[in-house]
C-alpha cells in the first residue's frame, strides 16, 4: 500500500483528493494536516466525506509515515514548506499549487501533465501538478505543437466554475456575485500562460507567435469550458487524424464528432476534445473538470504513474448527466 500525507487538508483540491483516495484500493492514508481543523472529522470540513471515514485532522508533521506528500497549500506555501522541512529522498512529492511549474535553475519538479511528460513524471521524485486553466488549455493545443503546426497567434476563450478561485470566500466568488453573472479577469495576464507557452515550447520550440488568453469567471460551481481557434492550413479530416494520434494511449482525453457540454467531464477525470474548421481556423473545445482533471484527479493520475501503477487506478469517476 502507498502511504499518503496530505499538508493543507481544508481545501477544495483536497477534500476532492480525500474522496478519490479514500477509494483508491493502493493508498493508506497516513495523515492530512490542518492546522485550522486539528481535531475535526474530515467529514466535519468536506461534508461529503460523510459516513466515508472517522479520521481525523491532525496539526503535527508525521513526514517519516509516508511514501508521498501531497501539497494543497496556497501558492507561495510550498516552496515554503520545502525549504522549511527535510524530507527523506524515498519520500515523493507532488505539489499542486504554482510554486514549481515554471523550470528555473534548481527546480528539481517535473511538470506533470501526463499528455506530455507520462516517461518523465513515471521516474520522478517530485511533480508540478498543472494549472486548472493550463490543463484544459494544452490539451486543446498539444497535437499542433507537437506536429509543429502553429504557425500563427492562438486566441484562447476559457470559462471557469467557481471553485476554481479556491474555497476562502472572495469579492468575486459568493453566491450572490456570481449567480448569474459573468466577468472577464487577468485578460493576457493570467498566471497559467507561462506554463502553457513553456509546454507549447517543449513540443515546437519555435513557436513565436501571440498567445492571447481571456479567462472569464462562470456562473457554475466546477468545470472548465476552453474555446480556442488559430490558423490551420489542412482540412477538419486530417486535425482529427492528428488528435486522435496523439490521444490514443492517453486514457482520459476524448476526441468526439459531438459538441460537447461541460456535464459529460464534471465529476471525473476525463477531458473530451472537439474539433471545427472554419475557413482557415482551426476551432477546438476543451472541456474538464478544474478539481479533478484540473487539480486532484490529475495528482492521483501522475501518483498512479510515479508508482507503477496502471493511471487509471482509483479514478474511475462517473459524470453526473443531469
Amino acid at each position: 500500500m502507498i502511504k499518503v500525507g496530505i499538508i493543507g487538508g481544508a481545501g477544495y483540491t483536497a477534500g476532492e483528493l480525500l474522496r478519490i483516495l479514500l477509494n483508491h484500493p493502493e493508498v493508506e492514508i497516513a495523515f492530512v494536516q490542518s492546522s485550522s481543523n486539528s481535531g475535526n472529522l474530515f467529514s466535519n470540513v468536506h461534508v461529503d466525506l460523510l459516513g466515508e471515514t472517522d479520521l481525523k485532522f491532525i496539526a503535527e508533521l508525521p513526514l517519516s509515515q509516508t511514501d508521498v506528500i501531497f501539497l494543497c497549500m496556497g501558492h507561495g506555501k510550498s516552496k515554503e514548506f520545502m525549504e522549511e522541512h527535510e524530507i527523506r529522498e524515498s519520500v515523493k512529492i507532488i505539489d499542486l499549487s504554482h510554486d514549481f511549474r515554471l523550470k528555473r535553475e534548481g527546480n528539481n519538479f517535473i511538470y506533470g501533465l501526463p499528455e506530455l511528460n507520462r516517461e518523465a513524471i513515471k521516474a520522478a521524485k517530485n511533480i508540478a501538478n498543472p494549472g486548472c486553466f493550463a490543463t484544459g488549455i494544452q490539451l486543446a493545443l498539444l497535437p499542433l505543437a507537437a506536429n509543429h503546426l502553429l504557425t500563427g497567434e492562438v486566441h484562447v476563450q476559457a470559462i471557469t466554475g467557481s471553485t476554481g478561485a479556491g474555497q476562502k470566500p472572495t469579492a468575486t466568488s459568493h453566491f450572490s456575485w456570481r449567480n448569474n453573472n459573468l466577468s472577464a479577469y487577468k485578460i493576457f495576464e493570467h498566471q497559467h500562460e507561462g506554463e502553457i507557452l513553456q509546454s507549447l515550447k517543449q513540443l515546437q520550440p519555435e513557436f513565436s507567435s501571440d498567445f492571447n488568453f481571456v479567462p472569464i469567471r462562470g456562473n457554475h460551481t466546477r468545470g472548465i469550458f476552453v474555446s480556442a481557434y488559430t490558423n490551420f492550413s489542412g482540412t477538419l479530416k486530417v486535425a482529427m487524424e492528428l488528435y486522435t494520434k496523439y490521444y490514443e494511449t492517453h486514457p482520459f482525453v476524448f476526441v468526439t464528432e459531438n459538441n460537447p457540454g461541460l456535464k459529460q467531464v464534471v465529476n471525473t477525470n476525463k477531458a473530451v476534445i472537439y474539433l471545427e474548421k472554419h475557413g482557415n481556423k482551426l476551432v477546438i473545445i476543451s472541456i474538464s473538470d478544474n478539481l479533478i482533471k484540473g487539480a486532484s484527479g490529475q495528482a492521483v493520475q501522475n501518483m498512479n504513474l510515479m508508482f507503477g501503477l496502471d493511471e487509471k487506478t482509483g479514478l474511475n469517476l462517473k459524470p453526473v448527466a443531469f
